[in-house]
């Protein structure tokens, strides 16, 4: 009885906190418009420039007119136009300014308001303004329901047209105020103002109406009609809103399953996870039922631990594709032994497609491991084959590949010998010298077993002649310079013929030089410079009489390797019977 009594005095201070509670959120939230009070000087004073009319529940939107914007256009949906614009407001019997932000209902898009939908509480006055020293602009707004409008037919705004045939858009407000006549309109599609444009014969304006024959898929959107209507003191624009959706003919045909389609079976590893997915075709249809979902031996269990997730890419008027992905955490023994059943169905009809999952055989994760070792080993097998006769590979691909383009240079010799000219006491002292590897050894392996000719200045010179012009003139006529070197060579009168080749190779450059260290030297202070660098950067071959005398040891092959490109039966042998030898007992 007590109990009783507490509660009904408690029950009259409960109802007074509520009543005071939705007091309050009515003062900051006023038809979704959220407000704050704030202080504008100099704008709430300022004359309405424009007046609008809306009608209660519709789509409607407030331009805050740029300074440089396009008059075609009542609104710009830039981000960058929306950082220039604050909006304030008061209704109509409150002085108050506040201002504007966004709520459920009224979104800030470019330099615009957008009111989705507005409400007959928003009626009152809307100021916008701009950065910079531009004034206030005063808006007014005076929204009605459909009934104070005196509207007859008014049913939606919401348009579906049929895409490829003939449609027509008319402006649900020139159902409203009970016209004597026809308004003139102005249509706006997305913004910007609808005229007609020979690119678009299609669309035409006819009696305040859009006509498209036929409509496209691109005809979708937000149009938007304005028109005048007068009292007697103010001309206000009549604003209202039509959203057009461009539809197609609902299918006719059930769900196509891409994938899985049929029966599929998937090799997989017990304990690892997996993913099933399933990929669904759908034609369009207006209001679809469709359903994409996994089944387990053709049952749908609740309990199941088959974590399942629907994406669904763009739609369009041939449909739109499905995916339907089930997750198994850990791939059982149960599993194995199931089906899987991908169900898809819309108002047509449904299809159906089953994976089956088989064990995937370690002998196969063996066969890859063997065949990357395998492959692994004879890749560094062949490049220690290739690093080894590197040589040998190159003069194979010119004896085979390689065209002889040294008859077309107009150069008279391959190589020019140059070494250092002994007497006879110094020529008998050893048993084979510059003057003999020259003149003899040299001319016998390059000239007649691989088929170079080559320029010995006492042999093919005739004399007469100055023996610097001579020596120039026959670096010249010849692709290579062979320069034999020793200590008397840099140390005596024919370091002038190195020197002049490397002259002459600066100033042509198919002329390169092969250095020959026939004995080991020390570079005199009194070299020349140019001669220095010679020394240091070009490529030298070693000579050992002990083991480079026989034509087929690897001194001849550096050397052919460095002399021109010459493809002829002889040049062949240089390096193709040790390969060809040597990759034959590699291969077996």
């Amino acid at each position: 009885m007590i109990l009783k009594e507490n509660v009904s005095e408690y029950q009259p201070k409960l109802i007074k906190k509520i009543r005071l509670t939705l007091c309050w959120i009515l003062t900051f939230f006023v038809s979704g418009v959220e407000v704050k009070e704030i202080n504008l000087p100099g704008c709430s004073h300022a004359e309405p420039q424009i007046w609008y009319r809306a009608i209660n529940g519709e789509e409607f939107v407030l331009q805050c007119p740029l300074p440089d914007r396009d008059p075609s256009n009542i609104y710009n949906n830039s981000r960058l136009n929306q950082h220039k614009v604050k909006w304030f407001w008061h209704q109509k019997d409150k002085e108050t300014l506040k201002a504007i932000k966004e709520s459920s209902n009224l979104v800030f898009q470019g330099d615009a308001l957008w009111f989705k939908p507005i409400r007959d509480s928003a009626s009152g006055v809307y100021i916008c303004k701009t950065r910079g020293n531009n004034p206030c602009l005063k808006i007014v707004l005076d929204v009605q329901t459909k009934k104070a409008a005196k509207c007859l037919g008014y049913d939606t705004n919401m348009l579906y047209l049929l895409a490829g045939r003939g449609n027509s858009i008319t402006c649900p407000g020139t159902k409203c105020y009970s016209h004597t006549k026809t308004p003139d309109l102005k249509w706006y599609k997305d913004g910007h103002q609808i005229k007609y444009r020979k690119s678009r014969p299609s669309l035409k304006l006819k009696q305040n109406e859009i006509y498209l024959n036929p409509t496209y898929d691109k005809d979708a959107g937000i149009y938007v009609c304005d028109y005048i209507l007068s009292d007697n003191i103010t001309k206000w624009t009549v604003r209202t809103a039509v959203t057009v959706e461009v539809i197609a003919k609902n299918t006719i045909h059930p769900p196509n399953l891409l994938y899985p389609n049929g029966i599929v079976i998937l090799e997989v590893e017990i304990g690892k996870p997996l993913e099933l997915e399933c990929r669904v075709q759908f034609g369009f249809e207006t209001v679809s039922p469709m359903r994409v979902t996994w089944k387990r031996n053709n049952k749908e269990n609740v309990n199941e631990k088959l974590n399942q997730e629907t994406s669904v890419d763009a739609k369009g008027l041939k449909g739109h594709t499905l995916l339907h992905v089930a997750t198994l955490k850990e791939v059982t023994e149960n599993d194995l032994r199931s089906n899987f059943t991908c169900f898809a169905e819309n108002s047509v009809g449904n299809a159906t497609a089953v994976i089956q999952l088989k064990r995937k055989p370690r002998v196969l994760f063996l066969y890859v491991l063997c065949s990357a070792i395998s492959t692994l080993f004879a890749f560094v097998l062949c490049t220690a084959f290739i690093y080894q006769h590197w040589i040998e590979i190159v003069l194979m691909y010119r004896s085979y590949l390689v065209h002889n383009n040294s008859t077309e240079d107009g150069k008279e010799f391959d190589a020019f010998v140059s070494y250092a000219k002994l007497n006879s006491s110094e020529s008998d002292s050893a048993l084979i010298n510059e003057g003999k590897f020259a003149l003899e050894l040299l001319p016998d392996v390059l000239e007649n077993k691989y088929g170079y000719k080559l320029c010995i200045l006492e042999r093919d010179i005739l004399p007469g002649g100055a023996y610097t012009d001579e020596v120039v003139t026959a670096i010249k006529q010849s692709r290579r310079v062979i320069i034999i070197l020793s200590p008397a060579y840099v140390s005596g009168p024919s370091i002038f013929e190195l020197q002049a080749a490397v002259n002459c190779a600066l100033e042509d450059k198919r002329i390169k030089l092969v250095l020959i260290k026939f004995k080991d030297f020390q570079e005199p202070e009194t070299l020349p410079p140019v001669v220095k660098k010679a020394l240091r950067i070009l490529p030298i071959i070693t000579w050992k009489s002990s083991i480079s005398a026989a034509p087929h040891k690897k001194f001849w092959k550096y050397m052919c390797y460095h002399m021109p490109v010459k493809t002829t039966k002889r040049l062949g042998n240089c390096s193709l019977k040790g390969l060809s030898q040597r990759f034959l007992r590699l291969v077996n």
